[in-house]
C-alpha cells in the first residue's frame, strides 16, 4: 500500500537544532564511488524503481543504484535522523509538506543545472518546488489526486446509480444532493436509511460515508474538496505564502457542515479512524461505510480487496460551480551532502526522464509526472478493468474542475501541531469553529516572525 498520509510528523525543537547545526558534517553512509542511494517509502512502486534503476545501470555503466524502502513513519525519522548524524542518502523521496522545512534548514541540493523543464510535466507539479530563493530543489516525480470511492453493491442496493454519484453537487447549507446521497446510503440497525422517518442516528450499521479524521491542518482526504470547490485558499499565495486563512468565515462555514454529517449519522465519527487500523478504506472495506474520499495512491488497495466492488465517482461540485481536488505530486531531490553527488544528478536526470516515467507507468501504481507517464498508468489500470477518469479529468478539464496543491509555507511542523489538536477538538468534542481563528493567529505569529 502506498501511504500518502494527511499525518506528517513534526520534529521536536531539539531536532531542529540539532540537524541546523550538524548537517554541514559527514556524508550518505554506504554511497560514494559507483553507488548512488536512494530512499522511498512505498513498497508498492518498488519493483517499478528496480526496473528504472536497471535501465539507468545499462546506460550508465559502472553506476549502479541501491534502493532502500521502508514505512511512511520510518522513514522520516530515519531520514530526520540521518540529517543529524551525517548518514543521509544520496537521493530520496520527497514530499511537498516536507520542502519547506527542509529548504529553511539548507539540506537539499540545488537541482538548476539538471536541465529540467516544468513544461515536461503536469502543469504545475515542477514549480511547486522551486524554493523562496529561486532555485530548484525537486524533480518531478509523480501525481495523485482525490475521488470518491464506493461500494457498488450498496449504492445500487440504495438505488442510485454510477452517474447520479458523477453529478452530485453540495453546499453549506443544506448539503445539496451530495448529503442526500450520503443519507440514502446511510442504514440504522433497524434498516431504515438516513433520510427515511424514524432512522436512529445513535445506532447506526452502515454510515453513508468513512471518516478519515479531522484533516489536520490541510484536509487532503476530508475536507480540502469541500473548502476549495466553496472558493476557499489555504494561504494568502499560492506558494510561500506568510498568512494562512483558517481564520475564514467561508473555512468555518464548511467544516462545521462536514463535521456536522457525523452528528447526523451519515459521516462515520471521528473515533472511528485510526491511520494503522481503519483507515476509511477498511470502513469501506468492512461494509462499515459506503463510501470514501481517498487519494489515487490507493486505487490498487480498493480494487484489490476481496469481496468489494468499488468504483469511482468525482469529487462534488461545489458553490463555485465546479469541482476541487488537491493535486499532490512528489519529487526526488539530492541531499546537500551526498556522497556520490555526480551520481546522484545522473540519477535523478533519469527519474525524472519520459524513458522511467513511462517505465513506472506501465506497473499502474500511480501516475507519473509526465503526460506519456500518466498515459501509460491509464492504460495499465484499464487492462486491470479500473477506470481512473475520476482521478485524471480534473487535471484536465479546468473548465469544470479546480486542482490545487498542499500549502507550501515555512514552518509546517508548527502549523501541523497546532492544527491538528484542534481540528480534533471539533470534530470529535464539538468545539465551536469560531476557536480555529484563534488558531489562525498563533500560526501567523509564527510565520511572521
Amino acid at each position: 500500500m502506498r501511504v500518502r498520509t494527511r499525518t506528517i510528523l513534526a520534529l521536536t525543537g531539539t531536532m531542529v537544532l540539532s540537524l541546523a547545526s550538524g548537517c554541514a558534517q559527514g556524508g550518505a553512509a554506504g554511497s560514494g564511488g559507483n553507488t548512488v542511494t536512494y530512499w522511498l517509502w512505498d513498497a508498492n512502486q518498488l519493483p517499478a524503481y528496480q526496473a528504472c534503476a536497471k535501465g539507468f545501470e545499462r546506460r550508465n555503466p559502472g553506476l549502479n543504484v541501491k534502493i532502500t524502502q521502508m514505512g511512511w513513519a520510518d522513514y522520516w525519522t530515519k531520514l530526520t535522523a540521518s540529517f543529524i548524524a551525517g548518514t543521509e542518502p544520496d537521493v530520496f523521496t520527497d514530499h511537498i509538506q516536507r520542502f519547506g522545512q527542509f529548504a529553511d534548514l539548507q539540506v537539499l541540493e540545488p537541482l538548476d543545472d539538471l536541465g529540467i523543464d516544468n513544461s515536461a510535466y503536469q502543469p504545475g507539479l515542477g514549480a511547486n518546488w522551486t524554493g523562496q530563493d529561486g532555485r530548484r530543489y525537486g524533480a518531478p516525480k509523480d501525481w495523485d489526486t482525490v475521488a470518491l470511492f464506493y461500494n457498488q453493491k450498496m449504492v445500487k442496493e440504495a438505488g442510485l446509480t454510477p452517474r447520479e454519484l458523477n453529478n452530485l453537487s453540495w453546499n453549506p447549507k443544506d448539503g445539496g444532493t451530495f448529503e442526500k446521497a450520503l443519507a440514502h446510503l446511510t442504514v440504522d440497525k433497524n434498516g431504515r436509511r438516513g433520510d427515511e422517518e424514524g432512522f436512529d442516528r445513535n445506532n447506526v450499521k452502515v454510515y453513508g460515508m468513512a471518516t478519515g479524521g479531522a484533516g489536520d491542518a490541510d484536509g487532503q482526504t476530508t475536507w480540502s474538496p469541500l473548502t476549495a470547490s466553496a472558493g476557499w485558499h489555504y494561504t494568502d499565495k499560492a506558494r510561500w505564502g506568510t498568512q494562512y486563512q483558517y481564520d475564514s468565515r467561508t473555512f468555518q462555514s464548511v467544516v462545521d457542515w462536514y463535521f456536522g454529517l457525523a452528528k447526523k449519522g451519515y459521516l462515520a465519527p471521528f473515533t472511528d479512524y485510526t491511520d494503522g487500523a481503519n483507515p476509511a478504506n477498511a470502513q469501506v472495506a468492512s461494509g462499515k461505510a459506503a463510501t470514501a474520499f481517498d487519494g489515487a495512491w490507493m486505487i490498487s488497495t480498493y480494487y484489490d480487496t476481496k469481496g468489494l466492488r468499488v468504483g469511482t465517482a468525482p469529487t462534488p461540485i461545489g458553490p463555485t460551480g465546479k469541482r476541487a481536488t488537491m493535486m499532490n505530486g512528489l519529487a526526488d531531490s539530492i541531499t546537500k551532502n551526498a556522497r556520490n553527488k555526480g551520481g546522484a544528478k545522473k540519477w535523478v536526470r533519469y527519474l525524472a526522464s519520459n524513458e522511467c516515467q513511462k517505465t513506472v507507468g506501465r506497473y499502474g501504481i500511480v501516475f507519473p509526472a509526465t503526460p506519456d507517464g500518466t498515459e501509460a498508468a491509464v492504460a495499465a489500470y484499464a487492462k486491470k478493468g479500473i477506470d481512473v477518469s475520476a482521478f485524471t479529468e480534473p487535471v484536465t478539464d479546468k473548465k469544470n474542475s479546480t486542482t490545487f496543491s498542499f500549502p507550501i509555507t515555512d514552518h509546517a511542523p508548527d502549523v501541523y501541531s497546532l492544527m491538528r489538536p484542534a481540528m480534533q477538538d471539533v470534530f470529535a468534542n464539538d468545539a465551536p469553529v469560531s476557536g480555529l481563528t484563534r488558531t489562525n493567529d498563533q500560526i501567523n505569529l509564527i510565520l511572521g516572525q
